[in-house]
């Protein structure tokens, strides 16, 4: 049985300039009512302390198999990320990247489903 996949829309505590123009409730009330994954939810910064223990809570039992990430630099998400996959395990190819900053909300969904979809 193939394991769930999750996305994660972090939005740099909310207050980032880069968000604006989105309404990141609409965008993940979208991905979830189209089913395009296993869950959705929201951090506002995964890139600081309590965003690692997110991460290895939610990833620790294994059932996640992919994981899409929309929030800031894939690069930076990458090196960000990297302690809290190792710690428990999580293979990081199974960590899909993508930079939604200054996008419409129709632009960042957009996005996200082209991501997905490009990436089974």
């Amino acid at each position: 049985m193939a394991g769930k996949k999750g996305f994660i829309l972090c939005v740099c505590q909310g207050t980032c300039p880069s968000f604006s123009k989105m309404d990141i409730f609409g965008v993940l009330s979208d991905l979830r009512r189209e089913k395009l994954v296993d869950y959705v939810c929201l951090h506002p910064q995964l890139c600081v302390g309590d965003g690692e223990e997110f991460l290895k809570t939610l990833l620790s039992g294994g059932e996640t198999e992919k994981l899409y990430i929309a929030a800031c630099d894939p690069q930076m998400q990458s090196k960000m990320y990297r302690d809290a996959f190792e710690a428990v395990g999580f293979d990081k190819t199974h960590h899909l990247a993508l930079d939604i900053r200054n996008r419409t909300t129709e632009e960042a969904g957009a996005a996200i489903k082209e991501l997905i979809a490009d990436n089974p």
